[in-house]
């Protein structure tokens, strides 16, 4: 469900329109509204899966996916100033080399910095919108990427691996269920591992026993992207975990064990 911005999240001019003909991208209305004249100080940009190669307008039900953890990340981000949109697609496709969904995801960064300003931006994305976040990084807002099983090629010999220079001076929390069928979980491992050797900031959980759609620990999943976000958009500390997945070297750091009840113990 979509609400509308508080006072503290004062309208600015639509951002950037693209060139042509054919639909455009746009920002669903914040998750939840600011208090009074809170202002906006960051912002997290919720991108949602798609499909491998699709030229039609995505399906709502791809937004539908992704609703509950927008709406929990706006429920306890709009508190500090941060707002949370969740990215509507021109089309529902990557589409090879048109990278349409990590395009629009860029896009959106634009279109939050014409309206917010000079605020950070976390992208957080599932599944192919994972791989959305991660390539559009490398915008100057961007300073931190949360890619929930993220879809992504095999890097193999054949085919060339996912580029990760874009990431360098990012947080970046990669999530990945051990039994994911549909996208094989050593996929995200490697490129966290070449991500690592350049970016520090880097780490990824595991969740022991869950799927593709992490529906199993879908708290523990939101409550990690919410520690990860505000940690990486305010000065604030992370959570130990969190903190102690940053600063541990592979493999330790890149296959660190999502707890469960990961989020009950937390404070502000």
């Amino acid at each position: 469900m979509e609400h509308q911005a508080g006072q503290g999240a004062t309208a600015r001019p639509q951002g950037p329109k693209r060139e042509g003909a054919g639909p455009l991208p746009r920002l669903g209305r914040p998750a939840a509204a600011l208090a009074g004249t809170t202002p906006v100080c960051g912002v997290v940009l919720v991108l949602p899966t798609g499909a491998e190669a699709s030229a039609r307008r995505p399906s709502p039900l791809v937004r539908a996916a992704v609703a509950p953890l927008a709406r929990s990340l706006g429920k306890a981000c709009a508190p500090k100033g941060v707002l949370v949109h969740v990215v509507h697609y021109r089309v529902g496709g990557w589409n090879g080399g048109d990278a349409a969904l990590s395009a629009d995801a860029r896009w959106a960064v634009d279109e939050a910095v014409s309206r917010y300003g000079d605020v950070p931006v976390c992208l957080a994305g599932y599944g192919m919108g994972g791989r959305a976040a991660l390539r559009a990084a490398g915008h100057d807002a961007v300073n931190s990427v949360v890619a929930l099983a993220p879809w992504l090629p095999d890097d193999g010999l054949a085919a060339p691996a996912e580029p990760v220079r874009q990431l360098l001076g990012r947080h970046v929390l990669i999530v990945h269920g051990s039994n994911d069928r549909r996208v094989d979980p050593e996929l995200s491992y490697r490129l966290a591992e070449r991500a690592k050797k350049t970016n520090r900031d880097t780490c990824r959980f595991e969740v022991r026993g869950d799927g593709h759609t992490l529906r199993g620990h879908h708290r523990e999943v939101a409550a990690l992207t919410k520690d990860f976000a505000l940690g990486a958009l305010l000065p604030r500390a992370f959570s130990r975990p969190v903190e102690d997945a940053l600063a541990a070297p592979p493999p330790l750091g890149l296959r660190m064990p999502l707890a469960t009840g990961f989020g009950r113990t937390l404070t502000d």
